[in-house]
C-alpha cells in the first residue's frame, strides 16, 4: 500500500517534481507560477510553450483579483475547482451562467450555443471581471465579439477551451487582440486547466508563489 501523505505534502512533492522535471529550461519569472500550476493540474508538460501571455497578463490579472474582480467561467466545472476563499477574500465572486434557465431558453430560440449566451450575460454585469473559458471555443468567439462592440472590456481573458472544433481558431482571435489574455495555443486546454490558472492568479494575489 502507499504510504500517508498529508495533502500539502503531496502538493510539495509534485511541484519538486515538476522543478526536477523541468531541469534547464527558464521560465519567465512572473508567469512561471502559472505555468507551473497548471502542469501541476494536468501532468502535461506543453504546456511551458502552450500557454501564451499577453504583455504583463500575470500582473494584470493579480491586480484586478485583489481590487476585488468577479470571475466568470463557461461551465460549472470550472467554476467548482476555483478557490472561492481565496477569491471572497478580495471581495470578488464566481458566475456561471451555462445552467440558468434564461439563457437556454434564449440560447434555443436563437439557435446559438448556451455559451455564448452565458458572455452576454456576463456582459451585462458592469464589474470588473476575468473571464476564464475552458471548454466551449463558442463563448470565447462570442466574448472577443462583445470586447470588438465595446459591450464587455474584460481585466484579463483565460482562453483554454479544449477540443477540434473551432478552439483553434477561437484561440487565435484574443492572441491576436489587444485584450489582456492567457491562451493556451492548439488544442489543449480544459475547464480543469482555467480553473488552475485562476487558482495561481488568487494564491499570487494572496502573496503565495505556488
Amino acid at each position: 500500500m502507499f504510504e500517508t501523505i498529508l495533502p500539502e505534502e503531496i502538493e510539495q512533492r509534485s511541484f519538486a517534481i515538476i522543478e526536477e522535471e523541468l531541469g534547464e529550461q527558464v521560465l519567465n519569472p512572473v508567469q512561471a507560477p502559472v505555468i507551473k500550476r497548471v502542469i501541476h493540474t494536468t501532468a502535461d508538460f506543453d504546456y511551458v510553450e502552450n500557454l501564451c501571455f499577453s504583455e504583463q497578463a500575470v500582473e494584470k490579472g493579480v491586480r484586478a483579483l485583489k481590487d476585488g474582480a468577479c470571475i466568470v467561467t463557461d461551465t460549472e466545472m470550472a467554476r467548482a475547482g476555483i478557490n472561492k476563499r481565496a477569491l471572497a477574500r478580495f471581495g470578488g465572486e464566481a458566475f456561471c451562467f451555462i445552467s440558468d434557465e434564461e439563457v437556454a431558453r434564449e440560447a434555443k430560440a436563437r439557435g446559438v450555443t448556451r455559451a455564448s449566451v452565458s458572455m452576454e450575460r456576463a456582459a451585462s454585469l458592469h464589474r470588473p471581471l476575468v473571464v476564464a473559458i475552458g471548454n466551449a471555443p463558442t463563448a470565447l468567439a462570442r466574448l472577443y465579439e462583445l470586447t470588438r462592440e465595446g459591450k464587455i472590456s474584460p481585466e484579463l481573458v483565460i482562453g483554454v477551451p479544449v477540443g477540434f472544433v473551432h478552439v483553434v481558431e477561437a484561440k487565435e482571435l484574443f492572441l491576436q487582440s489587444e485584450v489582456p489574455h492567457i491562451v493556451a495555443r492548439g488544442r489543449k486546454g480544459g475547464s480543469n486547466v482555467a480553473a488552475a490558472i485562476c487558482n495561481a492568479l488568487l494564491y499570487l494575489a494572496g502573496g503565495r508563489t505556488l
